[in-house]
């Protein structure tokens, strides 16, 4: 019987183990597929360098101006592969996620938004975009007055998987927006 245990707990560490390497080597790998991409490039470009999912949900104020979203420079990138790294096996190690990396949960998290407001009429008169990273959405944009955010966050947080819902939308297209945008060009 003791033996069983022993053995039982072996399996256990060696599995916990090679799930940790899978992990590392998931996210390590997405960062170094970023390094690979940036090489050649202008290290002062702002782009979506780890590929979160970025994406319009509405469109109708036209003067609304768009978030900046997982966009950032080369330096910016780099600095936050480790900070990624760490967060996102942390939900794995802590058994709050089933996957090894918490960003693996932002394609089909993002998919389910598309899936859940195409075509509704809630966002009617809006112009929003969606971020999704690391199991958390950002909602930034431009609604009317009376567009019920509370809602919309209340929306977003049922849908399975997400962590955390942040809103973050503007009633005056023209008044400086509460979210980060893209830095002007030289």
């Amino acid at each position: 019987m003791r033996e069983h245990r022993t053995i039982r707990r072996r399996a256990a560490r060696a599995c916990s183990a090679s799930a940790i390497g899978v992990a590392i080597f998931v996210t390590f790998s997405a960062a170094a597929m970023a390094q690979a991409q940036a090489s050649s490039s202008d290290p002062n470009e702002v782009r979506n360098w780890y590929n979160d999912p970025f994406f319009a949900l509405s469109s109708a104020v036209k003067a609304c101006v768009q978030p900046l979203g997982p966009r950032m420079t080369k330096a910016e990138a780099d600095d936050d592969a480790h900070y990624r790294v760490e967060r996102g096996t942390t939900c794995w190690l802590a058994h709050k996620c089933s996957k090894p990396n918490s960003y693996l949960y932002d394609a089909d998290i993002a998919q389910a938004i598309r899936t859940r407001f195409k075509g509704d009429a809630s966002l009617a008169g809006t112009s929003l975009w969606i971020t999704v990273q690391r199991r958390f959405v950002y909602a930034e944009g431009c609604a009317g007055a009376h567009f019920d955010s509370a809602a919309l966050e209340r929306r977003l947080s049922a849908i399975a998987n997400v962590e955390q819902v942040f809103v973050r939308v503007s009633a005056d297209p023209h008044a400086p927006p509460p979210y980060k945008t893209m830095p002007p060009s030289h």
